[in-house]
């Protein structure tokens, strides 16, 4: 390891002479020598250090700091907590910042669209736009706080394979290009045009093969080479290697039973794809689960090791303390595990990450003028209202009840009827205008019903109904008749999962203090405090379990308090249910005044699916499927107007007319009433398939679609909803698509996995996709082209990939020729059985990805299950 620090900080020339060894001259030229070097060296002082120098070579820069940095220093580096090095004027830093549809855990800031939703506007150029959002307002944190990291730990870029996974909300598509799409258009907003300085550095989640909630630190995700090459591998690359990002974060899980972690050839052949380095982090609290749930290392000190050895660079792990990561990797060094080289490669790379961010630039940094009071910007509220309605998908519309442009009195229905929910990731809104308050400003009125039960709880034990005081501080069986501070509102999310918002503090029932307390603004934190499960008993009377602490609510004896303490079922309390109103009747008797009715229905981000917890089902939950009957029962012209994180499968529930939007942050109401009214053309189209049957989803632990016949590449069935499909409010004809060469060459096999876009070595294929408007109203449609391979082909391949797509507008009965094209290599499989020359003799490579030669079907439509025009193209070999 050098020790140059000690060298760079002499100052004094004589002390230098005698470090090398020198005596100094005594005589006239001597001492002009000396006053040239001491001139020298006052300019050599006045002169900034190589590592705040801008104009200097990243790589110069990372190096000098680096060799400035003490072996200690260097170690300390290494953790999510760095430390600052006053000597040198570098300070305290952080790795990580959450932003994954804008700033997230740092209070007040624009929230946009999840994930799946923005994908869902098939806009790269508005997705770009959100990201630069979102960095901007991460520097405004950072004006406020200068820990706040620049190191932005987003998109995640993990295909959204099966609906079933917890997380659904934070991916982009179930198809892996797609995806690759989404995430490098995200990721050029957070990092910016500036060829030097990176606005804040993203980093992709989660490297490798992560899609399940359910024991996600233990299970093992088996990947064949195909798998890995053709569905997993191809969702990172694009952003890295378009140098949209620069870093990865690891994944929890295993993959073919070696933790993710510790995989030094997936993580290599990663870095290959960048032209600079790629700064790779641990998932929090990773390190330790080598040693604890994954039990792959024998102890920490092992771990600490295999992990630096396996290419990871910050371990994120025991919050801000750093001590025990700094004590496994010193003694990993001192056992001969690692070498200084292992470490200095890994802070070499964290150092070059800080360095892009402009960190050591001063004002040569030109995003250093971006204030604390940037957050919610100029623009920031239209461009959220623009993300909601581009990303309003209109799935079926068979009663031509859309759009409601004629409507005048609008009732809006449902637990999401006036409620904007926020999901882990997100920041908090400066404000929130819901389905409801949309609709009143667009109409003049509505009239809003959640569809949730009043009722009044009677404990048993006393005799007296539970009240809740004005500011819901506390909650206590005293009174004796049901007065209004006794009611609460009940809205069951599904799977008997309940939340009770107190009628008199307007809040939710949370057991996550003691004792019981109706404070709650949201469901929410790590672990949900606001959420029950009732127990029927035969008499009739409930038991409440809270579903957070895994204890039943009991009452106080003689003072009546509740608290969330009874650990068995014979000691919770009991009580009688007084039905105050009905959600039902209340919903039928708004939707009969009514002269169209919204039924919004969903989920909450924090029940029913969200990190650390897979789906219970597919199935939209049955309250909301009888809500929705309700609704349309009492009024034929109604809109089941879904928002979810996730899709839903529909079978039994008779529907004519649904919309889905994710959950769309700060503007959700107005993009969805803007499209819904009528005064936006629907845009919107699906980058996950809805599908018909729980069945078509697969095993969520089976990552081998194509064993599966799972996801819109593979599926022999067609889904409710395909991928892709999205309706507008007129009607779109496709007359023909035409190859302009119906002959291509197959590229030579590669380990080299395609992008979307072609890339300037490559040969494409072109084709044009005419469209015809045959409707009264301007169409936002986008057309697809999927290639569907003749049977016989020697290697299993998709019966359908999409291979390219472009948004366009056409007024009424306007005709337009669309231009598309792709490149042959999107047509490539993983061939086991090839060896290419030269290869490194792994078992990454042990195969390669080519293009069969035969013939495929160029189809072109609006949905990967609607291709209503072909087109024949024959791949020639090499």
């Amino acid at each position: 390891m050098s020790d140059t620090a000690t060298h760079t900080t002499t100052t004094d020339p004589t002390d230098a002479a005698d470090a090398a060894g020198r005596t100094p001259a005594h005589d006239e030229a001597g001492q002009a020598q000396a006053g040239q070097a001491q001139a020298g060296q006052a300019q050599a002082e006045v002169a900034p250090p190589v590592f705040r120098r801008a104009d200097e070579p990243l790589a110069a820069r990372a190096r000098d700091l680096l060799d400035r940095l003490t072996p200690e220093e260097r170690i300390a580096m290494l953790h999510q907590a760095a430390p600052a090095i006053e000597r040198l004027g570098v300070a305290e830093w952080r790795t990580g910042c959450e932003a994954l549809h804008g700033a997230a855990w740092l209070g007040r800031a624009t929230v946009f669209p999840q994930p799946v939703g923005l994908a869902a506007t098939w806009d790269t150029d508005l997705v770009e736009r959100v990201g630069e959002v979102a960095a901007v307002e991460v520097r405004a944190k950072r004006a406020e706080n200068p820990l706040v990291s620049l190191n932005v730990w987003a998109p995640v870029v993990n295909t959204l394979r099966h609906p079933g996974w917890g997380r659904n909300e934070e991916g982009y598509s179930e198809d892996p290009h797609v995806t690759g799409i989404f995430g490098t258009a995200y990721s050029r907003g957070l990092r910016g045009d500036h060829p030097r300085v990176w606005r804040t550095v993203p980093a992709l989640k989660h490297f490798l093969a992560y899609n399940n909630e359910t024991d996600r630190s233990t299970t093992s995700s088996e990947m064949s080479l195909r798998t890995l090459h053709e569905e997993e591998l191809p969702a990172f690359r694009d952003a890295i290697e378009a140098g949209a990002a620069g870093g990865m974060m690891l994944a929890y899980n295993r993959v073919n039973g070696i933790p993710a972690h510790t995989q030094p050839e997936l993580v290599a052949e990663a870095r290959t794809w960048a032209d600079e380095s790629i700064a790779v982090v641990s998932d929090a609290g990773a390190p330790t689960f080598l040693v604890t749930t994954q039990r792959s290392q024998p102890d920490h000190v092992h771990a600490a090791a295999a992990l630096v050895g396996s290419g990871l660079d910050s371990f994120t792990d025991n919050e801000a303390n750093a001590a025990p990561t700094i004590e496994y990797v010193t003694q990993a060094l001192a056992a001969g595990l690692l070498t200084t080289e292992d470490v200095d490669r890994a802070v070499l790379r964290l150092l070059e990450l800080r360095i892009r961010t402009g960190e050591f630039d001063g004002d040569a940094d030109p995003y250093a003028g971006i204030g604390a009071d940037a957050i919610d910007g100029p623009g920031a509220r239209e461009l959220a209202r623009e993300a909601v309605v581009r990303s309003v998908v209109v799935l079926r519309n068979d009663a031509g009840v859309l759009p409601l442009s004629d409507a005048g009195r609008i009732a809006v229905v449902g637990p999401l009827a006036d409620l904007v929910l926020t999901d882990w990731y997100a920041g908090t809104p400066p404000y929130a205008v819901g389905i409801g308050a949309a609709a009143g400003e667009r109409f003049g009125a509505a009239e809003v019903v959640t569809g949730a039960d009043t009722i009044a709880l009677r404990a048993t034990s006393n005799g007296r109904f539970v009240v809740a005081s004005a500011d819901g501080s506390v909650v206590e069986a005293s009174a004796d008749t049901a007065v209004d501070g006794a009611l609460f509102d009940v809205t069951d999310w599904g799977d008997g999962i309940l939340t009770l918002r107190s009628r008199a503090s307007g809040l939710l029932l949370t057991g996550g203090v003691w004792p019981v307390r109706a404070d709650a603004t949201r469901v929410g934190e790590w672990v949900v405090q606001e959420s029950f499960r009732k127990h029927v008993h035969a008499d009739g009377t409930w038991s409440l379990l809270h579903l957070g602490s895994g204890r039943w609510l009991r009452v106080f004896r003689d003072v009546g308090l509740l608290a969330a303490e009874a650990v068995t079922l014979d000691k919770a309390e009991r009580f009688g249910v007084r039905m105050v109103r009905s959600g039902a009747s209340a919903v039928a008797e708004a939707a009969a005044r009514a002269d169209a009715v919204i039924v919004a229905v969903g989920n909450d981000p924090h029940l029913n699916g969200r990190e650390t917890e897979d789906r219970p089902h597919l199935r939209l939950p049955e309250a909301w499927a009888e809500l929705w009957r309700v609704a349309r029962e009492a009024n034929s012209r109604a809109v089941l107007t879904v928002v979810s994180s996730y899709p839903y499968v529909l079978s039994g529930i008779d529907v004519d007319t649904v919309v889905w939007s994710s959950h769309g942050g700060q503007e959700l109401g107005r993009g969805v009433i803007d499209v819904l009214s009528g005064d936006r053309e629907p845009s919107g189209r699906l980058s996950q398939s809805w599908l018909a049957t729980e069945e078509q989803a697969g095993d969520l632990f089976d990552y081998d679609t194509l064993r599966q016949g799972a996801t819109y590449r593979h599926q022999a069935e067609p889904p409710t909803f395909a991928f892709g499909h999205g309706l507008t409010y007129t009607s779109v004809s496709y007359e023909s698509v035409t190859v302009t060469d119906a002959a291509a060459p197959a590229p030579a096999p590669t380990h080299r996995h395609a992008v979307f876009a072609a890339r300037a070595d490559e040969t494409t294929v072109d084709a044009v996709v005419r469209v015809r408007n045959t409707g009264e109203r301007d169409a936002e449609e986008l057309v697809q082209v999927y290639a569907l391979p003749e049977e016989g082909l020697a290697i299993p391949t998709p019966r359908r990939l999409l291979v390219a797509y472009a948004r366009v507008r056409l007024a009424p009965g306007e005709v337009r020729d669309v231009e598309l094209s792709f490149p042959v290599s999107r047509l490539a499989v993983w061939d086991d059985a090839l060896r290419l020359d030269g290869a490194v003799d792994d078992w990454l490579h042990a195969g390669a990805l080519r293009v069969q030669p035969g013939r495929y079907a160029l189809a072109a439509g609006p949905s990967a299950w609607d291709l209503p025009v072909r087109a024949d193209l024959e791949v020639t070999p090499a």
